[in-house]
């Protein structure tokens, strides 16, 4: 939502920071019951967070659900499994959930949001966590620019502005001049306000959205993705909006690239800007570890696929012959 004016329900002494907290049913406080099942931070390793995991579907499944308690974007899952229905996968069909990342090229400080991955990565003194994220649409883009956390919102209603009133009036669908907390309420039960003006991290109404071009500018996470780091950023957080279509990174002496497609196929034109994205961080990577070695097929490969799954192609020659060394030993 890009133009947005908030009202907070005061739950809590203090929203900024959310520094109090009103009991629950089972004697825990909000934060507490927030923190409760909250999963640890991923190990970096290197350039490289997670490990990929798989899946076998039972009848009823589809992506959007497995999407959801996974914490993973439909559209990454649809992309990391080719020739799968994303509507009916079908009973005993085995898939990759695609739980390993090679992190931005950005300072691993506070929030970085990748739009061209619908990804957000939160990066911690323990490790990093990361959650599937929907961004603006092509007419409402999400900004490519570097701001702060200033506010952390509980229950906030929502005053959509006269564009957005009048969007859903020419779809017959005429909002409210507020709209309170509740399921009709597209910021969901949380929102991160952010100095960028008008612009919030929040949860949503609209679970299917997370992971694809949905918003009007704002970034929409799943409301337990949100409800898990709320309570852990402060006032003042770093948030980075960038667009990394490409990264590349090593990992214990392996070179590592991750190619996202914008879409669920792949034309020519895109197929040349992300040849020429590759290239491009290559060098930057060879620049900074000239003893690399890249293999041309396996990056081939990961252009042509650019399923968003990190592929192996390559290795540093120093690893490589310290490896032969210990052999012929």
């Amino acid at each position: 939502m890009t133009v947005l004016r908030i009202t907070v329900l005061l739950t809590a002494l203090s929203v900024v920071g959310m520094t109090a907290a009103e009991p629950v049913e089972n004697g825990l406080t909000r934060q507490q019951q927030a923190g409760a099942d909250k999963p640890r931070p991923l190990d970096i390793q290197g350039d490289l967070a997670g490990s990929t995991r798989t899946l076998t579907t039972e009848y009823e499944d589809t992506f959007a659900d497995i999407g959801d308690s996974h914490s993973l974007g439909f559209m990454e899952l649809v992309q990391a499994n080719p020739g799968v229905d994303p509507w009916l996968p079908g009973d005993g069909t085995r898939i990759t959930l695609p739980t390993r990342y090679v992190l931005p090229d950005s300072p691993r400080q506070g929030i970085v949001i990748n739009l061209a991955e619908f990804r957000l990565y939160y990066f911690t003194e323990q490790g990093v966590r990361t959650f599937p994220v929907g961004v603006g649409k092509s007419q409402t883009p999400s900004p490519l620019t570097e701001t702060q956390v200033t506010m952390n919102l509980e229950s906030p209603a929502w005053y959509p502005p006269a564009s957005i009133r009048a969007e859903y009036r020419r779809d017959g669908t005429p909002l409210p001049r507020m709209v309170p907390p509740g399921p009709d309420n597209p910021l969901g039960p949380f929102a991160m306000k952010l100095a960028a003006d008008g612009y919030l991290i929040h949860g949503t109404n609209k679970q299917f959205g997370v992971g694809m071009p949905v918003s009007h500018g704002c970034i929409r996470m799943y409301n337990d993705d949100i409800a898990s780091i709320i309570y852990d950023v402060s006032k003042g957080t770093p948030v980075r909006f960038i667009d990394q279509p490409v990264k590349v990174g090593i990992s214990q002496g392996k070179v590592w690239l991750e190619v996202h497609r914008s879409g669920e196929s792949l034309g020519a034109s895109e197929k040349d800007r992300l040849w020429r994205s590759v290239m491009t961080e290559m060098d930057k990577l060879l620049g900074k570890h000239p003893d690399i070695e890249f293999r041309r097929a396996a990056v081939e490969l990961a252009i042509d696929q650019a399923e968003g799954v990190p592929v192996m192609v390559g290795e540093q020659v120093t690893t490589m012959a310290k490896a032969d060394t210990q052999t012929d030993s």
